[in-house]
């Protein structure tokens, strides 16, 4: 939905949803959209961030009466496309995915390719009135990356996904963004790595002769398309899980110039003291599908772990003090979540600077994991849940 004083568009990722190939993903939009919609945005259109996986991509690429048909739905139930999650390429739901998330990286042509249908797609069906950004992975999952050659080698790939979408608006006339995503254990994983990747790759001398060459345009232009395609997704959950302060790094990333092209309301999983009795509880959450990248501060150092399991042992191992968060989306409406808490402070914080000057026009809640959370710990169904986290937002932003 389209809010009011410039503050965005506003919706909640269809990734919470089975998605994985296009009948999953059609049946899903199908059935929740409709519902949610008719909660939270009952007499004016619905936005919606949907999720496109590659074989879904194949599909809408192939088949135009797929994407005439998703037109006629989103036109019939007063629905608009402004972004699109293409940051899992394969399956997400219902089996481990763990650090398969991030593959292919961006040293590939499968993610190039990919992300380039992606864009075609919604330069389709999204309306003329919404400029649509694409949600991607960070670059590559950190230990995997090499050295020079490989950090090279994703760099020049984003700017040969970036010369598509400038010669895709000047074919089409649509703008559609491109919008990496931080996230912890990948390349770009704090705010200050993300800054330096920008500053020194792609904002460089070098960097703009670089896709100068690639979109075979003149250097002079090639400066204002980077900053015109290309941007970032600021996951506020993400950020949080590194002990960031989230009004910080906000300013940090504003003063830089670089566009926030998706603003995600996430919370995360916070233990303000952990004590061994709260282990048994805590390693419920270890029972999951995806990673649970960790951090631990002890005595004012942080260290960091791929999984929540390898903390809490880390703890038993050396219980001094202790304070932890864990990147497991949690309702941003929940303060507290059982015996823990959670880092809605981070997302009430991001709100309030973007209540004061907005930060970007796509705003997402993106709590995707519904389908893992105890059940005793799940408040209604997803319908409910999902309307709770929207209106828990939008009322943050009236103030």
């Amino acid at each position: 939905m389209k809010l009011d004083n410039g503050l965005g568009h506003l919706s909640y990722s269809t990734l919470v949803h089975l998605g994985d190939t296009w009948a999953e993903m059609n049946a899903s939009l199908r059935e929740f959209v409709p519902q949610i919609k008719k909660r939270v945005s009952p007499n004016a259109p619905f936005a919606v961030s949907l999720r496109i996986s590659a074989s879904s991509a194949k599909t809408l690429t192939d088949s135009q009466e797929e994407r005439t048909s998703l037109a006629e739905f989103l036109a019939s139930e007063d629905l608009y496309v402004y972004t699109v999650n293409a940051f899992p390429y394969g399956s997400f739901k219902g089996e481990i995915v763990m650090e398969r998330v991030y593959e292919p990286d961006w040293t590939t042509d499968d993610r190039v390719n990919y992300t380039n249908s992606v864009a075609d797609i919604l330069a389709e069906i999204s309306p003329a009135h919404v400029n649509p950004s694409i949600q991607t992975a960070p670059l590559a999952f950190k230990p995997n990356v090499a050295g020079e050659a490989y950090i090279a080698a994703f760099t020049h790939n984003v700017f040969r996904v970036v010369a598509h979408l400038y010669e895709l608006e000047h074919r089409t006339g649509r703008r559609v963004k491109l919008a990496i995503e931080p996230e912890p254990a990948c390349y770009l994983e704090t705010t200050d790595e993300t800054l330096e990747w920008f500053t020194n790759r792609v904002y460089s001398p070098a960097g703009i002769r670089e896709l100068a060459e690639v979109a075979r345009i003149p250097v002079s232009e090639a400066e204002g398309a980077i900053r015109r395609y290309l941007g970032i997704v600021f996951d506020i959950g993400h950020q949080s899980v590194g002990f960031e302060n989230i009004t910080e790094s906000l300013g940090k990333i504003v003063e830089a110039g670089i566009p926030i092209f998706k603003l995600q309301e996430a919370s995360s999983l916070w233990v303000e003291e952990l004590t061994h009795d709260k282990i048994p509880e805590l390693r419920r959450f270890t029972d999951t599908i995806y990673l649970s990248q960790t951090s631990l501060k002890q005595n004012g150092t942080i260290t960091k772990f791929l999984n929540l399991g390898e903390a809490l042992d880390a703890y038993e191992a050396n219980p001094v003090p202790s304070e932890m968060r864990t990147h497991f989306h949690v309702p941003v409406f929940l303060e507290e979540l059982g015996p823990f808490r959670t880092t809605r402070f981070g997302v009430q914080e991001a709100l309030t600077m973007h209540r004061a000057t907005p930060l970007s026009d796509h705003l997402e809640i993106e709590t995707y994991t519904w389908d893992v959370l105890p059940p005793e710990l799940k408040t209604g169904d997803i319908i409910e849940y999902v309307s709770r986290e929207l209106e828990f937002v939008r009322n943050e932003l009236m103030g």
